[in-house]
């Protein structure tokens, strides 16, 4: 099985997509000469590992009936200062509202999703690290970023 995807030069710097059947349009800015009708490419890498991690919580959630009133995220990708542009580390901030007895439930689910099941998460892991912070109405309940900032120096 492989997943495969169609992309076509639409002029300028715009591509766009087809992903199971639904258009992407991808764009640069004006000043590198195209006309913005799109993000640029390199956070829809980000926008993957909040679809796939969120995808996960909320299906292990909903399982353990356990749904959160509010559940948010914030991917953060540092960039590198030289050519190529990419990201050097990625920190997802999850923010959860909800029930205070649930709290537990959606520490469990994001690491469920980011050490067993979210596959973006996985092969990120394999060339930057990944760290991940949980708020929880409001409160931060989990954060390893400065675990792996200490270890990486």
């Amino acid at each position: 099985m492989a997943h495969e995807i169609d992309v076509q030069w639409m002029g300028k710097m715009q591509f766009n997509a087809l992903v199971n059947g639904h258009t992407i349009v991808m764009d640069g800015p004006e000043k590198v000469g195209g006309e913005d009708n799109g993000p640029i490419p390199k956070p829809f890498v980000l926008t993957a590992l909040a679809g796939c991690t969120g995808m996960d919580i909320a299906a292990i959630l909903r399982k353990a009936e356990k749904n959160p009133y509010e559940f948010d995220m914030k991917v953060i990708g540092e960039i590198s200062k030289r050519a190529p542009i990419e990201y050097i580390a990625i920190h997802v901030i999850y923010d959860f509202k909800g029930l205070e007895e649930n709290k537990e439930a959606a520490l469990n689910a994001v690491t469920d999703s980011q050490e067993k099941y979210c596959g973006v998460s996985s092969m990120l892991k394999k060339a930057l690290p990944v760290t991940w912070e949980i708020n929880y109405n409001g409160v931060q309940i989990f954060s390893n970023k400065l675990e792996t900032e200490v270890l990486a120096n």
